[in-house]
């Protein structure tokens, strides 16, 4: 299964992709996480790698080079992408937990970032996952990608939502957007501080369309963890998520 975990800015998601990821390993799966976010620099620190691998990117050589080398012979250009085929250095490994990643804006007038989006959409096409293998995809914040077709390939779509008008806004766009594309949509209530808000954000996803299948609350720890660039794996945060993958899986 692809999954993709998408929502606003700030919202979490690479907190609950690592969340996730922890607990996958958990059940005996084999997670690939898939960092498509060209801005977020901290997800291979949050997974416990030491390094990012090789952006995606520098395969095709780079932005300038992509339409020219995505015809070429390259991994990106067979017609399946098996997690066993990545060289060495455009993959990071660790007991069942993978990590690629696509590409980063690291300068200025670097230029937009649609050719990451065409080379993210390529590859999740490609993608063929093994029986006990899911793939975890650390989208970009808000909407862009929909636009852009990346979703194409995902099974399913996780809208991470945190207690903010903005965010309900952008979590509607995103089932919206994701439901035209025939994509099954879900939502997961991250930092909630109390029930009470967390029944007023429930109920407004409902009457949007939007099924919640868990709730991680406010947890210290994780702010805590934050500020190091790291994430726990105890906690109420933590040891909530193993519903959420339930019902996300068989959803």
């Amino acid at each position: 299964m692809k999954i993709s975990v998408c929502g606003k800015g700030g919202s979490g998601k690479s907190t609950v992709v690592t969340f996730l990821a922890k607990q996958a390993l958990r059940k005996n799966l084999e997670v690939l996480v898939v960092d498509a976010d060209d801005s977020n620099a901290g997800l291979a620190r949050m997974l416990g790698f030491d390094s990012h691998p090789l952006p995606l990117m520098e395969m095709v050589g780079g932005k300038a080079m992509i339409k020219k080398k995505m015809g070429g012979q390259t991994l990106l250009n067979q017609a399946t992408i098996r997690t066993g085929e990545f060289q060495p250095e455009f993959i990071r490994r660790q007991n069942g937990l993978m990590l690629v990643g696509i590409g980063k804006i690291l300068q200025t007038m670097e230029g937009c970032a649609c050719p990451m989006g065409v080379l993210n959409r390529e590859f999740l096409k490609k993608l063929t996952l093994e029986p006990n293998q899911i793939a975890l995809v650390d989208m970009e914040a808000g909407v862009e990608h929909f636009g852009r077709g990346i979703d194409e390939a995902i099974d399913k779509v996780l809208v991470v939502v945190e207690p903010s008008f903005d965010s309900l806004q952008v979590a509607a766009k995103i089932k919206s957007m994701a439901s035209s594309m025939g994509k099954k949509v879900v939502a997961i209530i991250n930092k909630s501080p109390s029930e009470t808000i967390t029944k007023k954000i429930e109920q407004q996803l409902t009457e949007g369309g939007l099924a919640v299948i868990g709730v991680l609350p406010q947890d210290p720890s994780v702010f805590e963890a934050c500020l190091t660039g790291d994430v726990p794996q105890k906690g109420e945060a933590f040891e909530a998520v193993p519903t959420v993958l339930d019902r996300l899986l068989s959803a």
